[in-house]
């Protein structure tokens, strides 16, 4: 029987965007860490808001950009829009790598099969969010000042 490997989760990170090397130039330490932390294996694209908003059109039958989507098949993806993430980091009065290393955990936890439809399970997602964050350095986001 072999020992269980220590080898970090394998995270493929695409640079779809080349504007997000100008909002967060060290985004793809913040994606890779985040997402090891999280134990996330695959794809994360760091997209524009029009190629969100297409993805979120075609598969939820909504016309807009969002933060974040996840894909399960063929293989684990998570893409993130510009400039959801920018405006967002800025209403709440956070930095945009804190907000974009909580929005790559927060689709990692989508894809373990966690989700946030109900009070409870939402309650379940934040804390586990908050753990995760918090061992890789980055602010609760669920904290109210």
């Amino acid at each position: 029987m072999e020992p269980p490997s220590t080898r970090p989760p394998d995270v493929d990170i695409v640079v779809a965007d080349p504007a997000w090397h100008r909002l967060i130039p060290n985004a793809g330490t913040i994606v890779r860490r985040a997402a090891r932390a999280a134990n996330m294996e695959g794809t994360i694209v760091l997209s524009s808001d029009r190629v969100v908003r297409a993805l979120n059109g075609r598969h939820r039958g909504k016309n807009k950009p969002t933060n974040v989507l996840t894909y399960e098949h063929p293989a684990p993806e998570i893409i993130l829009a510009l400039g959801v993430v920018r405006a967002e980091a800025a209403a709440q009065g956070r930095r945009p790598g804190h907000h974009l290393a909580h929005l790559v955990v927060h689709g990692a936890l989508h894809l373990s099969g966690e989700d946030h439809d109900h009070p409870g399970d939402a309650r379940r997602m934040e804390m586990a969010e908050s753990r995760i964050l918090h061992r890789i350095g980055v602010p609760n986001p669920w904290k109210r000042a």
